[in-house]
């Protein structure tokens, strides 16, 4: 362990980062089985199933008692459906649907949810970011729907940062590489130091969370290489705490980070009952290329 990792840093240049694995969609349920109703596109741009919104649903009130909600400065979504469902439905706050001024999280049955409506009042602020997407290719339930057909769906979410309106990232017949997803782990993080927010929740899936954490803690100690960089649950919550060590010399460098993890996995077991969670804490210190 580097010798200067064991000082204090100042609040300012550290981050917490809250990350979310999608909860169960359809397409969970069919891989389950096999991989094959994968390639269909029955599953394009997998929903929130019926079990996955009763996780949704644990994991609100869970960010609700515990205050966390309270302390998110942003929500930063994946612009596939599965993870701005969850995304909206765990950080909304608790206003009303009809609240004047304040258009809806999500409207009323969004992507056959059979759900109803979302209200975006008492919350922070919430983006879609292509860069924290699914693996990309072949899947068509890794493919995102058209812009503009989300956007009536989920009104309060921002998505001017999405460059394309139409899907042109996934194409049919090549499946984006471990290696090539991790690279967009590490965009991701970088884009991440330019923003202000300092407390931000993050929206994504298996395959982002898994290569991304790999790559960000992969000269670090085994805690953090085996524990926390294990596949999250459908709707798990993990914890991270950021310290970007260019930026205490430099606030353009955006190398080297210091990673001071403190992970909260909240867990949800097989029932949907309320309150059946595994509660693991781990910390540690490290530094990472």
């Amino acid at each position: 362990m580097d010798a200067a990792a064991t000082g204090p840093y100042p609040l300012h240049r550290r981050k917490t980062l809250h990350l979310v694995r999608h909860a169960q969609g359809i397409h969970n349920v069919a891989r389950e089985k096999n991989n094959d109703p994968l390639k269909s596109y029955d599953f394009f741009d997998a929903q929130v199933t019926p079990l996955g919104w009763q996780q949704v649903s644990n994991l609100h009130r869970h960010v609700q008692a515990c205050g966390l909600s309270k302390k998110i400065d942003l929500v930063i979504t994946s612009p596939l459906l599965r993870a701005m469902q969850t995304a909206v439905g765990v950080f909304s706050g608790e206003g009303c649907t009809d609240g004047i001024g304040a258009p809806p999280l999500m409207v009323a049955n969004a992507g056959n949810s059979d759900h109803p409506a979302i209200s975006s009042l008492n919350c922070p602020p919430f983006i879609a970011v292509e860069l924290c997407r699914e693996r990309l290719g072949v899947n068509p339930c890794d493919k995102r729907r058209s812009i503009s057909e989300y956007r009536p769906l989920f009104p309060a979410i921002d998505f001017s940062l999405i460059e394309n309106v139409d899907d042109v990232l996934w194409t049919p017949d090549v499946r984006e590489k471990d290696e090539e997803i991790a690279d967009r782990g590490m965009k991701f993080l970088s884009w991440l130091w330019t923003r202000e927010e300092k407390e931000i929740a993050i929206v994504t899936h298996s395959a982002f969370l898994l290569h991304s954490l790999k790559a960000f803690g992969n000269d670090c100690h085994l805690l953090i290489t085996n524990e926390p960089c294990k596949q999250f649950a459908n709707c798990e919550l993990r914890s991270v705490v950021i310290v970007n060590k260019g930026c205490l010399k430099d606030p353009t460098i955006q190398g080297k980070f210091l990673m001071d993890l403190i992970f909260q996995v909240m867990l949800p077991r097989t029932s949907t009952k309320e309150g059946l969670w595994r509660t693991l804490t781990i910390q540690c210190t490290e530094w990472s290329n």
